[in-house]
């Protein structure tokens, strides 16, 4: 099992990596965080994108679909964005945010590797 700051810290080893974060979706909260810059706001993305995950997730109850998102990638010409929820009973209510230098990043290997961080996250 790993905590946040481990799992941070491991987010940010992945190839490409230029920002994690960990994020609470019903508040939009940023529970931790590392890397970003001047022009990737954490703070943003992380309130950004849990409106991301609340849409889908009220469109798959809306559908009536009975199955878990196990990650959302936005594409950008620069870059790749990937966010995947957390199904452990710790971590309910939150999800891993990863940008991603398109030109650096090996999409495949990234997904993977923060499968195995979200499998690991003990909050």
């Amino acid at each position: 099992m790993a905590g946040i700051d481990v799992s941070l810290k491991e987010m940010m080893s992945i190839d490409g990596a230029l920002g994690a974060v960990i994020v609470d979706y019903s508040s939009g909260m940023a529970l931790g965080q590392l890397g970003g810059s001047k022009e990737l706001d954490l703070q943003v993305a992380a309130a950004g994108n849990t409106e991301v995950i609340k849409a889908k997730l009220r469109t798959m109850d809306s559908l009536g679909l009975k199955d878990a998102i196990e990650d959302i990638l936005i594409t950008l010409g620069t870059q790749y964005h990937v966010m995947r929820p957390v199904s452990g009973r710790t971590g309910k209510g939150l999800f891993l945010y990863l940008a991603l230098d398109r030109n650096r990043a090996n999409l495949a290997m990234a997904r993977h590797t923060l499968r195995l961080i979200e499998e690991r996250l003990d909050v």
